[in-house]
Order: C-alpha cells, then structure tokens, then sequence
C-alpha cells in the first residue's frame, strides 16, 4: 500500500535520484521536479531498473513562480522534498546573484504552492556549510553558526530561517532541516550514481574521473591549513546513508513524532577525512594509483568540519551503514560503467 506522493525537486540530481529509490524502497510515491540545469533525465531509467517503476519528472525552473504553483495545483503531495538548487561554492562566489536568486526564489515559491494547497510536510537540503569555519569540533546542531564562507553557504542559512520563521506563524506546517556533510559513492548496483551535466567539482569524482582518464590529474586545493597533513578535512557520508535520512525524516514528520514544527539534524558519518587520506583510500580500495598535485588555497573553502549526528540516531532512527572505503568502492564501480569499462 503506497503512502502517499512525495514531491522530489532536484531528482534527477545525484542526491534527489538516490532518495527517489530510497522513498519507492520504503512505500511512497515520488515525483520528480528537474529543470536539467546539472542533471540529466538518464537517471530516471537507473531508478527504473533498480525500482521496476517508472518516475515522472517535470520539466519546470521553481524560480517561475506560476510554473511552481501549477504543478502543486496537478498532485495531491503528503510532502516535499526540496533539493533543488545551485551548489558550486566557486562558482557561488563568482555569480552570487545568480545563486540567491535561483536557490531563494526556488524555496519561496515551493514553500507557496505548498500553502497553497494544503502541504504541510517540508524536507529541507540544508548544508554542513553553514556552519562556516566553526571553532568546535565535532559540530552538533547547537553549534552556532558562524560567518558563511561563501554565497552558496549564505542561501542555505538564509534558507533555513526562512523556514524557521514561516514555521513560527503558520501552526500545522512542520519542516526538518538536514545538515548534511559530503555525499559521496553511488548505488550498490552501479545503475545510478554521481554525474553532473555540468564538469564535477566534488572530490570523489574528481577522483575517480582521473583514476578513468577523464582528468590528467586532482588537484589538492591548499596542503598548508593547520590540519593533521595540510589539506582540508571533511565528513564523507555515503549516498544510500544520505538518502535513507530523507525518508526517515518524512515518516518522523507524517508520524508527528517532531519536538518542534521546525528541527535540523546534522547528516554526517562523524569523522573527519583529509582530502589527502580520501586519495589514499580510494587507492587502498581499488588498487588504483592516483595522479594528484597540490595547489592553492581556493576560495570559499573551510578548514574542517565534520558532524556529530547523535540527535539524527535518536529522533530519527538513523545509523550510518557505509564508511569511506565503502564510497570509495561504490564510485569507481559507478565511474567504470557508466565509462563504458
């Protein structure tokens, strides 16, 4: 018995597709919103083989205010999941206008057409970014948040209080905020994975890309931050892990069991891994060596973060099953096929 439609933007992204099989895995019914900017259909037909169901995706930009509401008007939804958006820090810090009009834009106008016709029920992509370059090691979510680093990071924190305050004056409407670390990896199956229309930007496939040949090398953004070896630390979290969270979170809030009508939770395996001891396990993992060179610093970029994701275990039931040389097996299977190898 399905439990209900479940609006998916962004899902024909890597995340979105992911918790697309996860929501069909656990009952729900979900439709997918994509506008393409950095993603193809073509992860559509991987749901398909994995799930045996063929997902809708709708065409729309969410920025097109009466395009959004449109398509709330055609579905009755038991909730939302809201991904969509721009998320290159580089390119957020090059273009800011473009990513504060795209990414707040797209949540005012879901978060209307969800008023609009009865929604209560919002999952929001938030980010580890927003915690800027945070003192305290590992970040809970009472860590505060401190001055983000990039415009990407900005539209995430501007997000959520948008949310917190459009919660506090509207009784009924209930959304959780996930803060979410590196998603990395692919499916089991090889079927759907990591690939951006656009060229990747994210470490691991960047990596696998020049362990394939589609890269002559990685490069090391900075090997001189006050780190255990000079570069960046980060919390890899698996994609499978990443997109159970998103359908635990929506049965936490169709249950009622939320503390308040508006509750973050940080997403992360809970340890931090150096951008250099990730090249070195996806070595150790696939017995592939890896071309990789040090460069400067690049904007944007925070020192270390990683989670701790206590409260996520005890409200929402969620454990992490997959470490990094899981993710890092699971990319180069993915990387392999869909290179043809």
């Amino acid at each position: 018995m399905l439990k209900g439609k479940v609006l998916v933007t962004g899902g024909c992204g890597y995340i979105g597709s992911h918790t697309i099989v996860d929501l069909i895995d656990n009952g729900y019914e979900p439709i997918s919103v994509d506008n393409l900017v950095n993603a193809t259909e073509d992860a559509l037909a991987g749901i398909a083989r994995i799930t045996g169901r063929q997902v809708q995706n709708y065409r729309v930009d969410l920025s097109d205010r009466e395009t959004t509401l449109a398509l709330f008007r055609q579905h009755a939804f038991v909730g939302v999941i809201h991904f969509a958006a721009l998320k290159a820090v580089g390119e957020s810090v090059e273009q800011p206008l473009r990513y504060y009009r795209n990414n707040l834009d797209g949540l005012l106008n879901v978060v209307e057409g969800m008023a609009e016709t009865g929604v209560t029920n919002l999952i929001f992509s938030s980010s580890c970014s927003v915690y800027g370059n945070s003192a305290e090691l590992p970040v809970t979510e009472a860590t505060a948040r401190q001055e983000a680093q990039s415009p990407y990071a900005r539209t995430k924190q501007m997000g959520e209080d948008i949310l917190q305050d459009y919660c506090r004056v509207t009784p009924g409407f209930k959304s959780v905020l996930l803060r979410y670390f590196n998603p990395a990896g692919a499916h089991p199956s090889a079927l759907i994975g990591e690939a951006p229309s656009n060229p990747a930007l994210n470490l691991v496939p960047v990596i696998t890309e020049t362990a394939i040949g589609k890269r002559p090398s990685v490069t090391v953004f900075g090997a001189d931050y006050p780190t255990r070896d000079g570069s960046c630390i980060r919390d890899y979290i698996h994609i499978m892990d990443l997109a159970r969270a998103h359908t635990l979170a929506l049965d936490y809030l169709l249950a009622g069991r939320q503390a308040a009508n508006c509750e973050h939770f940080n997403l992360g395996i809970g340890e931090g891994v150096s951008v250099l001891e990730a090249i070195h396990a996806f070595e150790k993992t696939t017995g592939q060596q890896l071309n990789y060179q040090i460069g400067p610093r690049r904007a944007g970029d925070v020192v270390a973060i990683y989670a701790d994701n206590k409260r996520a275990a005890e409200r929402l039931g969620w454990q992490p099953a997959y470490g990094i040389d899981e993710i890092m097996a699971s990319a180069w299977a993915w990387e392999q096929r869909r290179s043809g190898r």
